[in-house]
Parts: C-alpha cells; sequence; structure tokens
C-alpha cells in the first residue's frame, strides 16, 4: 500500500517541479530582456534625475555597465540650482565622448553611498565613478536623520548585508552605523533583525545571521525582479529617445572665464545682510568649536566606511569636495587657519586609500564659486567640477 500511495504521487512531484522550472524560466526570460532594454536605452536614462534610479539599482547596475558613462554619486547640489552647467546636463549630449549618471537627493551622505556602492558589488570592479562630498557632513556632532531616511534604500541595504562584494568586517562596521537610523527599519524588521546579529560581537548571532543567509538571498531575488519591472515601466513610458551626440573641442579657461563673475543663479546679485551679533568681534574665536565639532563628527567614520568599501569592490574613484564657504565662516567667528583643519585633514584620510581628492580649498574665499555661500555648487563651482570629470575621465590628471 505504501509503494502504491508512493507511486501515485510521484506524477504530481513531477508536475509540480515541471511547474516551477516553467515560472523560472519565464521569470528569468523577463529579467534577461529588461537588461536589454536598460542598457539599449542607457544613453536616454544615464542624464536623468528620478527617485526610482536613487532607490533601486538597476539604472545604476546599467550605468556602472556602460562605458562611455560616468556615474556621479552626490547631494542635494545635483538638483539644488537649476543651472545648466550642472555636469548631468552639461554632459548629456556627451560633448567630450561620455555621459554623467547622477545619483542621490538631498540628504546622501557617505553612509548611503557605501550601501548603494557594495550592493553593485562586481559592476563596480575598474570602474570610474566620481564622489562629491558635503563639508556639512563632517562638521557637526549630530547630522540630521532626515536626508539619510529619504535616500535610504531597504533594496541597497539588504544587497549589501547579503551580497558577497564586502567582507564580514566591514558589514559589520556599516551595520552599527546603519542600526542609529532606527527609523528606516520601521517596516523591515527582518533586515532589522539581521542588522542586530550582524553587529553583535556575540559567535551565536553571528551563526543566526548566517542561517538566515538564504533567506536574505532569496528576498533578494525578488527586489530585484520588481526593480527590473519598474525600470521598464518607466523607460517605456517616461523617458525620451536621447538627443544627437555632438562631439566638440571645449575651451575650459573660456568657460571658466565666462562664468567667473557669477554671483547667483536667481537673477539677483544682491543680498540683504542682517546685522550679526558677531560683528565687531574677530575672527576666530569660535575656532575651537568648530575644530571640536568637526573631530566629533560621525561623518568621518562614514567617509572611510565608503572609502573601504570603495576598495573593496575594487572601483576607481574620484572624490570632490566642495570647499568651505570662508566668507560665510568668517562672520560666524571661524578663521582661514581653523578650516584649513577640514582640508587637511580630509586630504589625510583619502591619501591612506590612494585615491585621487580635490577639496577646491583655493575657492576657499572664492563668492563665484558657491550658490549664495552656502554648500551648493554655483555655475563657477560646476564648470570646476565638470573639467575635473572630463580629465578623470579621459586618463588626465585631474584640475582643481
Amino acid at each position: 500500500m505504501e509503494r502504491a500511495d508512493i507511486g501515485k504521487g510521484m506524477p504530481h512531484l513531477f508536475a509540480g517541479l515541471i511547474a516551477c522550472g516553467l515560472v523560472a524560466a519565464v521569470l528569468l526570460g523577463a529579467e534577461i530582456m529588461a537588461v536589454r532594454l536598460e542598457h539599449a536605452t542607457i544613453r536616454s536614462t544615464a542624464p536623468e534625475l528620478f527617485p526610482l534610479k536613487n532607490q533601486g539599482l538597476a539604472f545604476q547596475r546599467a550605468a556602472a555597465r556602460a562605458p562611455n558613462v560616468l556615474p556621479l554619486y552626490a547631494s542635494s547640489e545635483l538638483n539644488a540650482v537649476l543651472v545648466p552647467e550642472r555636469a548631468h546636463v552639461f554632459f548629456r549630449t556627451a560633448p567630450t565622448g561620455f555621459q554623467i549618471s547622477p545619483v542621490g537627493a538631498g540628504g546622501a551622505n557617505c553612509l548611503t553611498m557605501s550601501q548603494k556602492l557594495a550592493a553593485l558589488g562586481s559592476d563596480l570592479r575598474a570602474k570610474k565613478i566620481a564622489i562629491s562630498l558635503s563639508p556639512p557632513w563632517f562638521l557637526t556632532r549630530d547630522p540630521g536623520r532626515q536626508g539619510y531616511n529619504g535616500n535610504f534604500s531597504v533594496m541597497a541595504a539588504k544587497e549589501m548585508v547579503f551580497g558577497t562584494a564586502l567582507d564580514f568586517e566591514l558589514k559589520r562596521d556599516i551595520a552599527l552605523r546603519m542600526l542609529n537610523y532606527p527609523r528606516t527599519l520601521e517596516d523591515s524588521p527582518f533586515l532589522e533583525f539581521v542588522l542586530k546579529r550582524l553587529a553583535s560581537d556575540r559567535w551565536l548571532d553571528h551563526l543566526v545571521f548566517w542561517a538566515l543567509w538564504p533567506v536574505g538571498k532569496s528576498q533578494n531575488i525578488i527586489l530585484e525582479l520588481q526593480d527590473h519591472v519598474a525600470a521598464s515601466s518607466r523607460i517605456r513610458h517616461k523617458i525620451k529617445p536621447a538627443a544627437p551626440f555632438h562631439p566638440e573641442t571645449l575651451d575650459w579657461s573660456k568657460l571658466i572665464a565666462d562664468v567667473s563673475g557669477t554671483k547667483s543663479t536667481t537673477g539677483s546679485d544682491k543680498v540683504t545682510k542682517a546685522s550679526s551679533p558677531n560683528e565687531g568681534r574677530t575672527v576666530g574665536y569660535r575656532d575651537e568649536a568648530f575644530r571640536e565639532d568637526m573631530n566629533a563628527s560621525p561623518g568621518w567614520t562614514d567617509l572611510e566606511l565608503l572609502l573601504r568599501t570603495l576598495a573593496k569592490v575594487h572601483a576607481r574613484p574620484l572624490l570632490l569636495s566642495m570647499p568651505l564657504a570662508g566668507d560665510f565662516y568668517n562672520e560666524k567667528g571661524i578663521s582661514r587657519s581653523a578650516r584649513e583643519h577640514y582640508y587637511a585633514k580630509l586630504r589625510a584620510l583619502v591619501q591612506r586609500y590612494h585615491f585621487p581628492l580635490l577639496e577646491f580649498e583655493d575657492h576657499d574665499e572664492d563668492p563665484a564659486f558657491l550658490y549664495l555661500q552656502k554648500s551648493h555648487l554655483n555655475a563657477k563651482g560646476w564648470i570646476y567640477y565638470d573639467r575635473a570629470l572630463d580629465d578623470f575621465f579621459h586618463g588626465r590628471v585631474p584640475r582643481g
């Protein structure tokens, strides 16, 4: 009787296996078609800046695999001031043979970038990419959480955790920082549980983490399929064909001269200054507080995590740092000598990883470089960024 029952069950088992195989084949075929569509339309999607690119991985992966696209990871400077000199707009038609693919939004920082770059993993091997750093990340003891929350990607986080690009120690260090932002994990209890196991020093927690690895990998497969579906939908409904490319020789000296007098991109060069309670006080009276806040900032920890991630995935990055708004800081009682500690600390950290860095310190007190002396690039600042990106892509030494 038992043998008969087993014999009757075998056809059902085979039928189930065949059905699962067919479903897997259909899903694999759909994914292959989606990837081909993403690669075929990269000229149109690369210069665009939209939330799906920032939150998903399909468009970032397509840009990483495209030979004539340079990914640029940055923050609110990508869209804070609508000037045509912004890199992804300036290089839209590949005037010198490549396009910029921007990734990021207001509040993005080194920690969110680390997760996304780790998620891309082997796609970044030997790939040139650019990172734009914002000085305020490194000048406060308590950076804002809203920006991190808005740029956090569950997909990128899970791919980082359950991927193979990073070693266990680096994953643990990133997890420790991620747990400082519990709001991003409220809707992902499984991810929160795994991050706590990963961040723990107990061997039993590590054992639980490895036991949950297959579950996490399965979730990543589902998220990846959903990402490709969303990417295909956007391409079909919202992406327009790329404009024709018109290669040309750019005169960078002339471009810089044309925008060197720019003080504002809003059409008004005059900014009404209210009387300051610091007026009349000696520049430098807040130097010590500035240094203490800078040295205590968790932004430096996040930057080192980013640098370690870049080294692990074997990417070829160029790091660009916007200068401090010198006139603004002078008014706040922070001297140039104190600000030089920021530039020196940044150089020392990046040099440990042998990555090229342009911190644009010579423009610390250049009123035309930053928009209204804040932490966003003006037209002149973007032209300097553009020239550096062009040099970097073409194998020349980037100029500051």
